[in-house]
């Protein structure tokens, strides 16, 4: 046990990732029953849709789950009701004041934790009463921090300002990286790219291939006049480029980016004109595997990188 299997009541101290297109109730369901703590992703569900992801979630585990709200969803305050009349005992909120919801979630029993990028935004968190924070470094993919701190760099800064757990985020799908967010400070990892590359994540079978397929450097943090956001560069990505490099407006970005271009991407399957969302350690994922399998190789890799780090001899 530690701070973060004891708070979520979960075998591993594993998040899956709440992710855009991807964290439906199969993926969710199949991450707690591995020892996970499963997370729905909210942010691209109307509320009747997140409604019934979380009574399937439901049939299909008896283990915790959770939710993963960004506060800048526009029916907020609908989405955080159904949260409640649904029984959900975990939410996780980004983008936005931890201040606003936190009160309301933690009136109804909720545990609740902030994603941030920074420790600022940890100490504020924290302050607003959160059980815990993500701090998420920009290697991440989709939206992301604006100062654009690395994982190895955010996770002891934050370790030494804040009392409450905290979930390493970016740049993290093997046990070995998880290894080294922990010996950074972190209680626990939330993995997001590996998962959106399992047989139960919910984006399409050509975002899934573009995953694994994909090289170092094939990932770029671009539309930073709007919000910061990991992408895979591709025709779309490249008509961005070419507005920033010309000095495009934040209208002209927006009228570029318009609407749904996540979803024509990575649900719809257009990898040219898409929006592909996912992160830096992409590059490492080979596989689409069951994720009851991402799991087992997760947990096997971590208790061998902890034996073969204990084999070093190197004096005091």
């Amino acid at each position: 046990m530690n701070r973060i299997t004891e708070l979520f009541d979960i075998k591993y101290p594993i998040i899956q990732a709440g992710m855009l297109w991807t964290s439906g109730w199969r993926l969710a369901s199949a991450a707690s029953n591995s020892g996970c703590l499963g997370l729905i992703g909210a942010a691209s569900m109307y509320p009747d849709v997140l409604r019934e992801h979380i009574q399937k979630c439901k049939k299909a585990t008896d283990k915790p789950f959770g939710v993963n709200v960004p506060l800048l969803y526009p029916d907020i305050d609908v989405v955080m009701n159904i949260i409640v009349e649904e029984g959900v005992k975990i939410v996780f909120v980004s983008a936005g004041n931890p201040k606003a919801w936190t009160p309301f979630l933690k009136e109804h029993g909720i545990t609740t934790v902030h994603v941030v990028g920074s420790t600022k935004f940890a100490l504020k968190a924290q302050d607003a009463g959160v059980d815990a924070v993500v701090a998420e470094g920009f290697e991440a993919g989709g939206h992301n921090g604006r100062e654009e701190t690395t994982t190895m760099v955010l996770i002891p800064l934050v370790k030494k300002e804040i009392k409450i757990p905290l979930i390493a985020a970016g740049g993290i799908a093997s046990g070995r990286s998880m290894l080294a967010a922990m010996a950074l400070g972190a209680d626990g990892v939330q993995i997001g790219t590996r998962f959106a590359a399992a047989e139960e994540a919910s984006v399409h079978p050509n975002f899934k291939k573009r995953i694994i397929e994909s090289n170092e450097g094939d990932t770029v943090l671009t539309l930073k006049k709007l919000v910061p956001v990991r992408i895979l560069k591709n025709e779309f990505y490249k008509k961005v480029e070419e507005a920033e490099n010309r000095g495009a407006s934040t209208e002209e970005l927006k009228e570029l980016l318009g609407r749904a271009r996540a979803k024509l991407g990575m649900f719809e399957g257009d990898m040219a004109e898409g929006e592909l969302e996912i992160g830096q350690i992409a590059a490492a994922v080979r596989e689409i595997q069951p994720t009851s399998v991402i799991v087992k190789e997760i947990m096997g890799e971590f208790h061998a990188a902890i034996a073969e780090a204990g084999q070093y001899d190197i004096p005091k």
